[in-house]
């Protein structure tokens, strides 16, 4: 008895292998010698700097210790930082300023609106409102989600639908009658409402920053303006697509264990019941989120809003909730920094990879190999290097570094710019991989209900069927619909 209180758990050796390999990669890549220049079709020389080598080194440690989560997400992140600095791959003011980037910002104010609808009551009216109208079959739970997940992020962006679906789904799941074990259902669920928050998003610019950035660059290359509504047009239905694909893809691998939960309505509508009428802070905390909400999606309309950012907007709704008294000091500790941190180093990844111009470098050797290739092959290679690019660096860096390539490079096969334009904005929207490729994915993660291995395991069929879907509209589907597919 004494003896088995006194023993100590066994050695991790596979962290230790993970852990060395992320070092191992980053030392060979940092040390090795000068990489040849990668050279575009106009014959364009890009240069791969130290900096820039050191850039990839870093990257590689971070996804490798990321992926296997060797040590918590957040430190990985922090190490990011570190490794930028102490091998002056960047100065130590600009690699740990985009730790607070406004996009990180956002994340927060994002997370802050989640916290307040899970404190005043506002999710579980919500979610037992939800589940009144979709009934007790686990496959319409999920379904009732996912439609309303992808229709939220038509309205506004992705990062703060994702805030706010979370704790609804938390208030759902605490209903399955599991308490905090991970289980299918809940896998399903978290990882579902992540993947299809990418895939409504992609709609409308309202959905995320990557849009406005895809539709600049393609403005400022092939000096054409693409609308609002034919944006829409086109990504509608793969959107929409993706999203009812995606409802049958975690019906298949990740079934929920009970088909039906018992009683489920009825104990939806008691529970709805029993929280009598709004309170005051349900009420000021839904007009604070709707008007933020209202005035950032005016944006895209209203000249004079365009100027403003949106994470001044949306961190007005953080200040509010303390003016009004929602929130207090003790709410702050509540905030998942471990998400937080790992969305800071995502940032200050991406950007290190396009200062140095290692992300050009790269994108330049990708796109080049493809450039006697049949047409639909350099598209959907092109497609490819988005989605793997945006799953390790934010998408807006992702869009950036690879759209102008492919898009000089375009003319030479023959393709339309716009095919190009709309598949990169596809897969772009959609990082299916790792936690750092989008902020929902990192909500979700905090859940517990998955490892980032798993998230990384079922993100890969994900991906192969986002790729085939793709590929079917760029084939058929958009030609149909009048896209330009070749010149």
């Amino acid at each position: 008895m004494e003896a088995a209180q006194t023993a100590k758990p066994a050695f991790d050796w596979k962290r230790l292998v993970f852990l060395l390999t992320g070092v191992a990669l980053f030392a060979f890549v940092n040390f090795c010698p000068q990489w040849p220049d990668a050279i575009d079709p106009n014959g364009e020389h890009f240069i791969l700097t130290p900096e820039g080598k050191g850039a990839i080194a870093v990257f590689l440690l971070a996804g490798t210790w990321w992926v296997f989560e060797v040590v918590p997400i957040g430190v990985t992140s922090l190490m990011i930082g570190i490794l930028q600095v102490m091998f002056l791959i960047r100065p130590a003011k600009v690699a740990f300023k985009d730790f607070m980037d406004p996009s990180v910002l956002f994340i927060f104010a994002s997370i802050m609106i989640g916290l307040v609808f899970t404190k005043t009551g506002l999710t579980k009216r919500l979610a037992y409102k939800m589940l009144d109208i979709v009934g007790e079959r686990t496959s319409m739970i999920y379904l009732g989600v996912f439609v309303v997940t992808a229709a939220l992020t038509h309205i506004m962006a992705h990062t703060a639908v994702a805030a706010t679906i979370y704790p609804l789904l938390l208030a759902i799941y605490a209903l399955y009658g599991e308490g905090d074990k991970p289980t299918k259902f809940g896998k399903g669920l978290f990882i579902g409402m992540a993947y299809v928050a990418g895939a409504g998003s992609i709609v409308t610019l309202l959905g995320a920053a990557r849009g406005a950035v895809a539709l600049g660059f393609y403005k400022e290359i092939i000096n054409v303006d693409v609308g609002f509504f034919e944006l829409t047009y086109y990504m509608a239905p793969i959107g929409w697509g993706m999203t009812f694909l995606l409802w049958a893809f975690f019906m298949i691998c990740l079934k929920p264990e009970k088909e039906r939960i018992p009683g489920l309505r009825e104990k939806a509508r008691e529970l709805n019941a029993k929280m009598g009428s709004l309170t005051r802070d349900e009420i000021l905390a839904a007009v604070i989120v709707g008007s933020v909400i209202c005035i950032m999606s005016l944006r895209a309309f209203v000249p004079a809003l365009k100027a403003v950012d949106k994470t001044a907007i949306i961190l007005c709704s953080s200040v509010l909730f303390f003016v009004f008294k929602i929130l207090d000091l003790k709410d702050l500790e509540d905030i998942p920094w471990n998400i937080i941190l790992l969305f800071a180093g995502a940032m200050s990844i991406g950007f290190c990879l396009w200062e140095t111009g290692a992300a050009k470098w790269m994108a330049v050797n990708w796109l080049v190999m493809f450039a006697d290739a049949n047409w639909f092959i350099f598209v959907m290679s092109i497609a490819f290097f988005v989605m793997i690019m945006t799953n390790f660096i934010m998408n807006v860096a992702a869009i950036a570094i690879s759209l102008p390539v492919a898009l000089v490079i375009a003319p030479y096969l023959g393709v339309a710019p716009e095919v190009i334009l709309y598949a990169s904005l596809v897969v772009a929207g959609m990082p299916f991989l790792l936690l750092v490729g989008a902020a929902p994915n990192a909500i979700a993660y905090d859940s517990g209900q998955f490892t980032t291995g798993e998230f990384f395991g079922w993100g890969i069929p994900a991906s192969l069927l986002l790729m085939i879907v793709t590929a079917i509209f760029v084939l058929v589907v958009w030609p149909i619909m009048g896209m330009p597919i070749t010149l």
